[in-house]
C-alpha cells in the first residue's frame, strides 16, 4: 500500500534561521536522509519551492485558468514529500519518522502528514 507523506513548516521560523542553524539542519539531515533511503520502502522524495513559486491551474467557463501562488495562503505550507511503500499506516508512520522533517520541529516547526494514497498508473 503507498502513503503520501507531506513535510510542512512554519515559514516564520525558517524566515528566522541564521546560516549557524541551516548548518545544524544540514548535519541532522544527512544521516536521516540515508536512514530513510535505507530502509527501502520510500518511492520518491522531493523538495519543494516556495509557495510565492507556485502557480494553480483551476476549470474555467472557457478552459482552464492559471493563478500565480499557493493554493491557499498558509503559515506551514509544505516543504517536501515522499512516498512510502507499506503493510499498513503503522509502518507508514515507522518510516516516516525516519524524515529529517520529523526532528527539524526546534528550526523550522511543522510536522509530516502521512496520507494512504491510491497509484492509478503507471500500472
Amino acid at each position: 500500500m503507498k502513503f503520501i507523506c507531506l513535510c510542512h513548516y512554519d515559514q516564520a521560523r525558517f524566515a528566522a534561521c541564521t546560516p549557524e542553524d541551516f548548518q545544524a539542519v544540514a548535519a541532522i539531515c544527512a544521516p536521516r536522509d540515508q536512514q530513510l533511503q535505507g530502509s527501502g520502502h520510500v518511492d520518491v522524495i522531493c523538495s519543494l519551492a516556495a509557495p510565492a513559486d507556485y502557480a494553480v491551474i483551476r476549470p474555467g467557463e472557457n478552459g482552464p485558468t492559471v493563478a500565480r501562488g499557493a493554493y491557499a495562503d498558509t503559515p506551514e505550507p509544505w516543504g517536501a514529500y515522499f512516498v512510502v511503500d507499506a503493510d499498513d499506516i503503522e509502518q507508514a508512520i515507522e518510516i516516516a519518522k525516519l524524515h529529517p522533517g520529523a526532528h527539524l520541529g526546534r528550526y523550522f516547526g511543522g510536522g509530516i502528514e502521512v496520507r494512504p494514497c491510491h497509484v492509478h498508473w503507471p500500472a
